[in-house]
């Protein structure tokens, strides 16, 4: 027989079993349809939730215990993708690594943000992720504006003496954890039919609230009430160190890496005197109302010393740059027109 006669022959029984299968198609593959809108997905704390700029989503303002306090003024509302058609903001107040990744943790009346990622996941195609996390982990790092802020009240050392030779061991044990919540979020998206090249994950640090230098009639209750040392260990080493071990943590997973660690350079809360306008962070906030409320009093505080609604749409600007670039890192730095601008780290 030919070699022609042969294929002929083979390939009848084949079109005869296409046939007898088209009735019953094989299982449609895990993720979004091809045509399913595109997302940008933030999860994080209270940095990438919005804490501090107001204008919280309904049930995120302490309804029912959720003091998530998701802006409409955070920096994903502010940063720019091609294509993206949907945003959403998974980050929550006070997270931790733990529950940013998988895990049956519930914080602030929610679960992981990695399972709800999922869930975003199969109805709409999600081109980019940005994560900021690990300052509520071992680090905690408004626990120790909280020592600081004590400190100054109760006119003793500096605090910042106190925690220079811990704070190095808290960042590196933090790393692995935001190591892991990372990985957690690369395997959600796997599971749900996603290849890491057709999608961005970006970790990025934070940046210093506060800096030495301010008005001295400012640094008192009126507004910044730390310490000279205290604020310059804030800013010259602390927010370092913490960006150093989220680099690291970011290299690891193969994520891209955006350092927020001079973000706020000469914008820190009070710096700007009585053109509060200029800072891009808030001072002491104290909700009076809230402190007449029970259930809201140990929240009274909660906004002080985050970005405020300026500050997270410099963010957002910076992320934006960084996004539509191929560097693997880079820094937010101000450019010549005071805005914030990405600048690619050198190899």
């Amino acid at each position: 027989m030919s070699r022609r006669s042969v294929s002929v022959a083979l390939v009848f029984p084949l079109l005869a079993l296409l046939l007898l299968v088209s009735d019953s198609p094989y299982p449609a593959l895990p993720g979004p349809k091809r045509d399913a809108p595109r997302a940008v997905v933030a999860l994080g704390d209270s940095t990438m939730a919005g804490e501090g700029a107001g204008s919280y989503e309904p049930g995120t303002n302490g309804e029912n215990g959720n003091w998530c306090h998701r802006s409409t003024k955070a920096s994903v509302h502010h940063t720019r993708v091609e294509g993206v058609d949907r945003v959403f903001n998974l980050a929550c107040s006070g997270a931790n690594a733990e529950q940013v990744g998988l895990t049956d943790q519930v914080r602030n009346t929610e679960g992981s943000q990695a399972r709800q990622l999922a869930a975003i996941a199969r109805e709409y195609r999600v081109s980019v992720v940005v994560v900021a996390v690990g300052a509520n982990d071992d680090p905690r790092f408004a626990d120790v504006l909280g020592a600081c802020l004590r400190a100054w009240i109760e006119r003793r050392v500096d605090c910042a003496k106190a925690m220079a030779d811990e704070w190095k061991a808290r960042v590196e044990r933090m790393t692995p954890k935001v190591e892991r919540a990372l990985r957690d979020v690369r395997r959600v998206l796997q599971d749900e039919g996603y290849t890491p090249r057709s999608y961005t994950l970006v970790l990025q640090s934070y940046a210093a609230p506060v800096a030495p230098g301010l008005p001295f009639d400012l640094q008192n209750l009126a507004g910044c009430p730390l310490r000279t040392g205290d604020l310059q260990w804030v800013r010259d080493e602390a927010v370092e160190q913490l960006s150093e071990g989220l680099r690291t943590a970011a290299k690891a997973a193969e994520a891209r890496f955006l350092d927020l660690s001079k973000a706020g350079e000469k914008r820190e809360a009070c710096t700007g005197g009585d053109e509060m306008d200029q800072e891009w962070f808030t001072r002491l906030t104290i909700d009076f109302d809230g402190l007449r409320d029970e259930a809201r009093a140990r929240h009274a505080l909660q906004e002080s010393f985050h970005p405020n609604d300026r500050g997270y749409e410099q963010f957002g600007r910076c992320m934006s740059e960084f996004l539509a670039t191929t560097a693997r890192e880079a820094s937010c730095v101000a450019g010549e027109d005071g805005n914030l601008t990405a600048v690619e780290a050198e190899d």
